[in-house]
């Protein structure tokens, strides 16, 4: 009687976590006009970075990217650098995010001269709340800072999405084919169209 028991148990917590790992998995689809989620995560100083203390206060683009030091993502990187004084003055804020460790974050963001803010998703917990893909496990890359070659390591690699969320905290436009170099001026754009 003791062994039916137990074993009745075992495939009932067996089914119950099987039946949750299913709705765990569910992959979140966020459209134009949903709730923006809320999230934290530290950012390229160490500090924690809470869209609740900028969402509703600002236009906020969320872009999401595969790794620091890469060329893709350099050239999206500078190219919001390039355009922060235009956005600024639109209201927009920016933040990147990427599997990249704090100090990855500082130290790209020092050798490009960024004047946003990169958030460490090493965990793709973020990721996970807009939807985007992303892959858990160590990869290295190089990048020159201060003239000398360093070698950096991401726990996560996420695909380039971008996010722009209005001031109502809504999803105000989505691109899953973000073109790297374009983004900014992408942005720009729609924040023309948003006012």
């Amino acid at each position: 009687m003791k062994t039916a028991s137990l074993f009745a148990v075992c495939a009932f917590a067996f089914a119950t976590l099987t039946i949750g790992q299913a709705f765990a998995a569910e992959p979140v689809d966020l459209k134009v006009g949903d709730a923006a989620p809320a999230f934290h995560a530290k950012d390229d100083t160490g500090a924690v970075w809470k869209s609740t203390d900028h969402v509703g206060k600002k236009i906020v683009v969320v872009y999401f990217y595969p790794a620091d030091f890469t060329g893709g993502c350099t050239k999206q990187a500078c190219g919001f650098r390039d355009d922060m004084a235009k956005l600024s003055s639109k209201d927009v804020e920016v933040v990147g995010v990427s599997g990249d460790s704090v100090q990855t974050h500082a130290s790209f963001k020092k050798a490009h001269d960024l004047n946003f803010g990169l958030l460490a998703d090493g965990d793709g917990k973020i990721a996970e709340k807009f939807g985007v893909p992303c892959t858990l496990g160590e990869k290295t890359a190089k990048g020159t800072v201060d003239g000398k070659e360093e070698s950096f390591v991401r726990t996560a690699t996420i695909q380039r999405w971008t996010f722009v969320i209005d001031k109502n905290g809504k999803i105000a436009a989505k691109n899953t084919t973000v073109k790297a170099a374009d983004d900014s001026k992408a942005i720009l754009e729609l924040v023309e169209k948003l006012k």
